[in-house]
């Protein structure tokens, strides 16, 4: 557990600091939603809405990938828009 989530749980990754973008925060899909949690601060932002069947949530670089059932959705943390 870090910061009260389950870095385990599929739906949850954290993002490394120095790896680009996001370094440090917390992403997660919840409810349909995909959403950054920064624990200085402890806010949370919503990216993006609408994420149908989610499956799992990765972040390489600037990348947030989640995988859906049907579709894979990219999320470019410095554009802040989906790819």
């Amino acid at each position: 557990m870090t910061h009260g989530f389950d870095l385990n749980d599929p739906l949850i990754c954290e993002g490394i600091i120095g790896d680009g973008c996001g370094g440090g925060r917390l992403f997660m899909v919840e409810q349909n939603t995909l959403k950054a949690y920064d624990p200085t601060t402890k806010e949370s932002h919503v990216l993006l809405e609408d994420i149908v069947k989610p499956l799992s949530i990765s972040k390489s670089v600037c990348i947030v990938t989640v995988v859906c059932e049907d579709e894979t959705i990219e999320f470019d943390l410095s554009a802040m828009r989906k790819i």
